[in-house]
């Protein structure tokens, strides 16, 4: 997709991290923005710096986990703008420790906002996309992943489930697409650790879900784990955001940020494809291996 001046580009989790990257990116390509992210105040600063660089730039507060807010939300958005050029289903939060440790609440949240966040965004927004592809105004769709899509971690079970599901997700709406005849174009981002708040996301936990008693000594070392990956990042958000728009440009499905892990991903489906035990996904980086934890 070559034309994006001019046309909108509706971002979610737009406030700050990869999604307010993704907007500084389409504003430097010359789109209208929309951005939809669960905080206020950083909402209200990414848009007035965007409208500070010359940007027209809309911004709502909507929980992407609730599909009547998302629903209200692609409704304004079509009636404020009359078309969406570029869907970003990019809103995600982190949570980790022993899967058997991990409570209702703790999957709610993290399914709710990872993965039932992107299916929100492609049920409210994808049907009228469609109905402007048949009118000649073709259109993009970025949904994204993580890494914690392709391997599994340990300790990150509520969020590779999440993440793996996002892939099948995407990779099926391509599919479903073309089952419809339809052209509209899907990248499937799957960064790993890249400098943003997402080792901070309990700040925007709800607090129905909060879980109900301390943290256990593997939800404490996952956090700790996740904190000090994500603070050695070396590719930052911008450059992911750059990479993203490229694929768009130029029609790529699948965008791996950090080619470096991609020898992890393969033994992983080799290991699969052998019958043996799942292969270390720490096997490529033993030092980002997390220590035992009771």
């Amino acid at each position: 997709m070559k034309d994006l001046a001019g046309r909108t580009a509706v971002i979610t989790g737009g406030a700050s991290g990869l999604g307010l990257a993704m907007a500084r990116r389409a504003r430097e390509l010359g789109m209208r923005i929309v951005l939809a992210d669960v905080e206020e105040e950083p909402l209200l600063r990414a848009v007035a710096e965007l409208r500070a660089a010359g940007a027209e730039v809309l911004g709502e507060r909507v929980d992407v986990s609730d599909d009547a807010q998302v629903a209200r939300f692609a409704d304004r958005v079509f009636a404020a703008t009359g078309e969406v050029g570029l869907l970003v289903n990019n809103a995600g939060v982190g949570g980790g420790g022993y899967v058997w440790e991990t409570g209702e609440e703790e999957w709610s949240w993290v399914l709710g906002v990872n993965l039932m966040g992107v299916v929100h965004g492609i049920r409210h927004f994808v049907p009228r996309m469609l109905g402007a592809e048949r009118s000649g105004r073709t259109s993009h769709i970025v949904n994204t992943a993580s890494i914690a899509g392709w391997i599994a971690p340990p300790l990150l079970g509520a969020y590779n489930v999440s993440k793996h599901a996002v892939v099948a997700l995407s990779e099926t709406l391509f599919h479903d697409l073309r089952s419809a005849g339809s052209g509209i174009g899907v990248t499937l981002l799957s960064p790993a650790f890249v400098p943003t708040g997402i080792a901070r996301s309990e700040r925007n936990r709800p607090s129905a879900l909060a879980e109900a008693g301390p943290l256990t000594g593997s939800q404490e070392r996952a956090r700790e784990s996740v904190e000090r990956a994500v603070a050695g990042g070396r590719i930052g958000a911008d450059e992911v955001a750059r990479m993203t728009f490229e694929a768009v440009e130029e029609g790529r499905f699948y965008v791996f940020t950090h080619p470096q892990i991609l020898p992890s991903v393969r033994e992983r489906f080799e290991a699969a494809l052998s019958g043996g035990a799942p292969a270390d996904p720490y096997g490529q980086r033993p030092d980002r291996r997390p220590g035992r934890s009771g």
